[in-house]
């Protein structure tokens, strides 16, 4: 995975940090049923592994991602349904391990995020956008539908915008993608965008790892739901488990006792 001729790059810095990388610049980060693998099999390592505690999905070169890669999208033509059904697969399982991720996951788009490439933003947790960068749900151009990547892209803009954007396949601009929910922060340039993914990362690393893998899941569990008898003692529970577990004491008594928590570098 760490080859430079790979699809799909990982870095592994410190202080838990993992950066995943698409490497296709010279394809504009286009993706095709290889560059799906390897980012399934990136997303599968860092979640497992315990010592990485935040994720930065980037790309190499002047583009997030262009989308769907045009030879594979040829070849996708000329298959059968079941063929393509085992590859749409693929794509959706992709977006909802990414979307899943137990670790925090930053996401830095510049240029282009065309299509799927839309779709990987909205299932990153906080994503950062130079003010040059430009998005597309492009696949109505193609008699095409953005389909698995439709729940988490609904989610991230809303129906609203999603049934003018789905519809329309009109460019949108980094400031109309923050307005919408999609981009969290604007940056002036790339050398902007990673100053202030930097500064995020050290506020991350104030956090508990296991309180911001609980937080995360704490999200999937109340969201459009109705606050019902179940949800409220489904959140009691939670912070009753927590408030008793190792990371939940350290951080209490960290807090009482006026110093840093166990897990904060020393750097900080």
């Amino acid at each position: 995975m760490s080859q430079q001729h790979s699809a799909v790059l990982m870095h592994q810095r410190d202080n838990g940090l993992s950066e995943i990388v698409l490497n296709r610049p010279d394809k504009r980060n286009a993706f095709d049923d290889v560059v799906i693998q390897q980012l399934i099999q990136a997303f599968e390592y860092v979640d497992r592994d315990p010592e990485i505690q935040v994720v930065v999905l980037r790309s190499e070169g002047k583009h997030f991602s262009a989308g769907a890669d045009l030879g594979w999208m040829r070849r996708m033509a000329e298959n059968t349904r079941q063929e393509n059904l085992d590859d749409s697969r693929e794509l959706a399982r992709l977006m909802s391990t990414l979307n899943h991720l137990s670790k925090p996951v930053i996401g830095l788009v510049q240029g282009a995020a065309f299509g799927g490439a839309v779709g990987l933003a909205a299932c990153c947790d906080i994503v950062l956008a130079t003010q040059s960068a430009s998005f597309c749900l492009s696949e109505v151009k193609l008699g095409l539908i953005p389909a698995v990547i439709s729940p988490y892209v609904v989610r991230a803009i809303g129906e609203r915008q999603a049934r003018r954007y789905f519809l329309s396949a009109e460019v949108f601009n980094a400031n109309e993608a923050q307005q919408f929910g999609l981009v969290h922060i604007v940056c002036d340039d790339e050398q902007a965008l990673q100053s202030r993914c930097n500064e995020l990362l050290q506020q991350l690393a104030n956090n508990g790892p296991e309180a911001m893998k609980a937080a995360k899941d704490l999200i999937f569990a109340v969201s459009h739901k109705p606050i019902s008898i179940e949800v409220i003692d489904d959140t009691a529970q939670r912070i009753a488990d927590i408030r008793v577990g190792t990371e939940g004491q350290e951080g209490l008594s960290a807090f009482l006792n006026k110093r840093k928590a166990s897990w904060i570098p020393e750097t900080q």
